[in-house]
């Protein structure tokens, strides 16, 4: 199958939304964790979380279109703090229904069966479940007109990771941790990696880093 820029504007809507998701590949998955200002907590599946730096910390996520209530993105916006949760196989089903519209101002965390968990100095809450989550710091929102979404920059300010999936050079091992990634809008999956890699030098077949 071929399609051009028409023939993709002409899809059925539905179709059309589950075709492009897919073709980016593989992509993080996580639960954003957010609080209101008035103590209501949310809980929202997200899969566009991207590294933007390490020195300082950064990560992006993509938001979609929406007024800035006591969803996500107010809270993000009046709290400044949001936490980012990995999803584990044992509630990958709970971590989707976290998708649906639940009336404002209701906790997904309770809607689904996830529990919250506090931090000293950490205003929103992370997933109890969840085994890698890290909390951020609101630092910039970019508006992106082409298609209304929005552009939200966190600096990382504090990582949680289980000891056994933390390696002597920094590298987190997902796999050992069990982390789900998923594709397309609904399709949740496991890995098993194929190697690590040395550093790439011109000249030099990369070799494998053995663990």
């Amino acid at each position: 199958m071929i399609l051009h820029h028409e023939d993709i504007v002409q899809l059925e809507t539905r179709y059309r939304a589950n075709f492009i998701n897919s073709l980016g590949g593989f992509k993080s998955l996580v639960l954003v964790g957010t609080r209101s200002p008035e103590g209501n907590d949310n809980l929202t599946a997200f899969s566009s979380l991207f590294h933007l730096g390490a020195n300082p910390a950064l990560c992006g996520v993509v938001v979609r279109p929406n007024e800035p209530k006591q969803n996500t993105l107010g809270n993000i916006l009046n709290t400044q703090s949001y936490t980012l949760n990995h999803v584990l196989p044992s509630f990958y089903e709970q971590a989707h229904q976290t998708s649906a519209k639940y009336e404002e101002g209701l906790s997904e965390f309770g809607e689904v069966g996830l529990t919250p968990e506090f931090h000293a100095g950490i205003y929103a809450p992370f997933v109890q479940e969840s085994a890698v989550k890290f909390a951020c710091e609101f630092v910039q929102k970019i508006d992106i007109e082409l298609n209304g979404t929005f552009l939200v920059i966190g600096k990382i300010v504090k990582i949680i990771v289980p000891d056994n999936c933390l390696y002597a050079d920094g590298f987190v091992d997902l796999e050992k941790a069990q982390t789900v990634t998923c594709s397309g809008l609904d399709s949740y999956h496991s890995t098993q990696r194929l190697s690590r890699l040395s550093y790439a030098k011109v000249g030099k077949a990369p070799a494998r880093i053995e663990q």
